[in-house]
């Protein structure tokens, strides 16, 4: 996530409880671990409907390129 431009509207953690909480302030609080292969579609879905596009998809492992995030691959939703 981009905390710059991240302004709280809490929409990721809406759409990805499993990775995504939010602070005292409502503002997403990521671990940064790797994205299970059954959530990737809802990561995929967080990151593309953040109003604000604060959120990314990396991948977890260094190396492992720039590649369309699939299911089961190491990635992770970046804080």
């Amino acid at each position: 996530m981009n905390p710059i431009a991240c302004t709280g509207h809490g929409l990721c953690a809406d759409l990805l409880p499993e990775l995504v909480g939010l602070d005292e302030w409502g503002y997403p609080m990521l671990d940064g671990a790797p994205v299970p292969g059954e959530l990737m579609a809802l990561a995929r879905r967080a990151v593309r409907l953040c109003p604000t596009l604060a959120l990314r998809l990396e991948p977890a492992a260094p190396g492992a390129g720039r590649r369309r995030p699939a299911a089961g691959s190491d990635w992770r939703v970046m804080p």
